[in-house]
């Protein structure tokens, strides 16, 4: 078995930590030693499947605590594990089912009835004793007690994960073993994670960012306590009651928990034991920065930024998120971040060019994707002028993240846009994410805001803003704003209010921009 494996950190946790609680879930309790054997049980009975190395294995369920020892149980085998998050619609979970050919699923009561509309034809495991299903995890721990023997390799694929919007099919990347550990090495290390923490388990299991909790956990020997974010009372409550120290969010979350009547908040002597919040995924605002800093005043607050292509590139010190909030910060620890620009030299300060990701955390492409992954995993030759090539070396593999930022006079970078979002208006080149973030830290009445462009023959392009919020405002008042900020060619032609804003990612609260478009072409 590689030491760049999961299984190899669980294995350590058990032996080291064998008594100490790793996983709780409500009532549910599990030390290291008693996760490593029911792991074991479920891996013992994958194998007796015999499907050929590389078979691709879904999980298609609520979180839970089973599906923790799920997926520990496939990446011990020599199996994929593919998650499937349950908000899906049938086709699209139809689509990832054919896509990476799943030969089996894990799934939970709940699910099952969606997977038998969909005519899945392969093998059904369910957590709980079920008549729809062919063996369930219940019946698996009464008949399966074998140790299992790990043969499992850092450069073997371990996941493929899906992305997905509001239309069109999900794609997937695929991520081997040593890509997972790294992740867990390097977040530690940067988050100072130690084995006393106990780490809030409250986003998905279903990409790398919510897996990460969960290896990061078992590689520190900390504890993980799984949270399903319903109402911010409850979520507070977890926080005290469980005597969180590790936060992760997205910005969703971030919104959601002060959507609360604020004198209901509790006070923050109340999260003391917090030590240290992350977020990832999307944008962070000024307000989303004041109210946690407000609130959670002993906490760090990490503002991280990641690729689909690589888990993690940058992260920003929590001592620059007031100096710099809009900042991603520097790469992470074993990473190299450049920006190019079209000539493939390095950019001055100030100047945007392409950010290129060198070094861990790359993952293996794109699954049954071989033009997205020649666009995105490129030769580390595109660098030859920008560092000076290590002559006689096998090649090394980049990646040309397509997102345009820049830096400033002492290295911190900043998000611009992605390649293709920049707007050409009356000669001038425009990012919709400079416009976005006016908005957000000038105008509070707006909680959601998208900004493209859509065709105008006198000026090549025409800037479009839609926002959200309690209320509409009034145009003039939203103009008379942005002109304190913004030259008069970045400000929008078209300004509208639409109370419901389409959701591009059912994890994230990023606008579907492209959906908002075609409804201003027809």
């Amino acid at each position: 078995m590689s030491v760049n494996s999961i299984r190899n950190l669980l294995e350590i946790a058990a032996e080291s930590e064998p008594g100490k609680i790793g996983l709780i879930h409500g009532s549910e309790t599990y030390t290291y030693a008693e996760l490593l054997a029911k792991v074991d049980q479920i891996a013992h009975y994958l194998t007796t499947l015999e499907l050929r190395k590389g078979s691709r294995i879904g999980i298609y369920s609520d979180k839970s605590a089973s599906q923790v020892i799920a997926i520990l149980a496939v990446l011990t085998t020599e199996y994929v594990f593919v998650p499937i998050t349950r908000l899906l619609k049938p086709e699209q979970v139809r689509h990832i089912i054919d896509d990476s050919s799943i030969s089996c699923l894990v799934t939970d009561k709940k699910k099952i009835e969606a997977i038998k509309a969909i005519d899945f034809e392969g093998k059904i495991i369910s957590y709980e004793t079920s008549d729809q299903s062919d063996v369930s995890f219940e019946e698996i721990y009464k008949c399966y007690t074998a140790q299992i023997v790990s043969e499992v390799k850092g450069h073997d694929n371990a996941a493929i994960t899906y992305s997905f919007g509001s239309s069109g099919n999900p794609r997937g990347i695929v991520i081997d073993h040593r890509a997972l550990t790294d992740g867990a090495r390097i977040v530690s290390k940067y988050l100072d994670i130690r084995k006393d923490d106990i780490i809030s388990g409250i986003l998905s299991f279903n990409l790398d960012y919510g897996l990460n909790q969960i290896f990061t956990t078992l590689y520190k020997k900390a504890t993980l306590v799984i949270h399903k974010f319903v109402l911010p009372s409850d979520f507070f409550s977890h926080l005290i009651n469980e005597k969180i120290t590790v936060l992760p969010l997205m910005p969703i979350h971030i919104t959601q928990m002060f959507d609360e009547d604020p004198h209901r908040i509790p006070q923050p002597v109340h999260f003391k034991n917090l030590r240290a919040i992350t977020s990832s995924g999307g944008n962070i605002t000024p307000l989303m920065v004041k109210n946690i800093t407000t609130h959670f005043p002993d906490s760090k607050f990490y503002s991280m930024h990641g690729l689909t292509e690589a888990f993690r590139s940058a992260y920003l010190d929590p001592a620059q998120i007031h100096i710099r909030p809009n900042s991603i910060g520097k790469a992470i620890p074993d990473v190299e971040l450049y920006i190019v620009n079209e000539e493939g030299k390095a950019c001055k300060p100030r100047e945007v060019g392409e950010l290129i990701h060198r070094g861990a955390c790359i993952y293996k492409g794109y699954w049954n994707a071989p033009d997205e992954t020649r666009k995105r995993f490129k030769s580390i030759s595109i660098l030859d002028k920008v560092r000076q090539p290590e002559g006689q070396l096998t090649d090394e593999i980049v990646i040309a993240s397509g997102d345009y930022v820049y830096a400033d006079e002492e290295g911190y970078i900043y998000f611009v846009s992605r390649k293709d979002d920049m707007i050409k208006t009356q000669g001038y080149r425009v990012s919709p994410h400079e416009i976005e973030s006016v908005v957000y830290a000038n105008i509070q009445e707006i909680t959601e805001c998208a900004v493209f462009s859509i065709p105008n023959e006198e000026i090549e392009e025409e800037i479009v803003m839609v926002y959200g919020g309690k209320n509409e405002l009034a145009r003039n008042e939203i103009l008379f704003e942005l002109k304190k900020h913004l030259p008069n060619y970045m400000l929008p032609e078209q300004i509208v209010y639409q109370k419901n804003m389409p959701l591009k990612s059912l994890h994230e609260k990023q606008v579907d921009k492209e959906v908002l478009r075609k409804e201003f072409l027809i």
